[in-house]
């Protein structure tokens, strides 16, 4: 006794598509996460650079500006200049932390388990440099 099976097939490679491709976002998805981890990783980075060659500590939203340039889901940074309260011919060195960053799944299933995930904190401390007092430093301070 012979069955029809026409279009067991199709049904099969549906079958096999739909978890293939949730594999493929998946390991699409976790990439991007952690291509977001290094880019605020040298956000932070970039940042210090920045505030100790060109900021003015009185004016942080220079290097906030600069770091959301790279990272612009950045929430919140904070510059902590040390000593505190100090100008630009006083400084010892910065440290710039980034306090908030969220990262959005785009792949269906970690997006409804975890639709937000916030990253650690990220944190670089650079010594004083030539601060706002170096003549060669516009191709940094751009």
């Amino acid at each position: 006794m012979r069955t029809r099976q026409a279009g067991a097939t199709t049904v099969e490679l549906a079958l096999v598509l739909v978890v293939f491709f949730m594999f493929l976002l998946g390991v699409t998805d976790f990439s991007r996460m952690l291509f977001t981890w290094n880019a605020a990783t040298e956000a932070t980075r970039l940042g210090a650079r920045f505030a100790v060659v060109c900021a003015d500590p009185a004016n942080q939203q220079q290097v906030v500006e600069k770091m959301r340039r790279m990272v612009p889901e950045i929430g919140g940074v904070n510059l902590a200049w040390q000593p505190a309260g100090c100008d630009a011919t006083n400084c010892a060195g910065v440290t710039v932390t980034i306090t908030a960053l969220n990262y959005r799944w785009i792949s269906p299933i970690a997006g409804a388990v975890m639709p937000v995930r916030s990253l650690p904190t990220f944190s670089t401390y650079l010594p004083r440099e030539m601060m706002r007092q170096d003549p060669n430093n516009a191709l940094i301070c751009q």
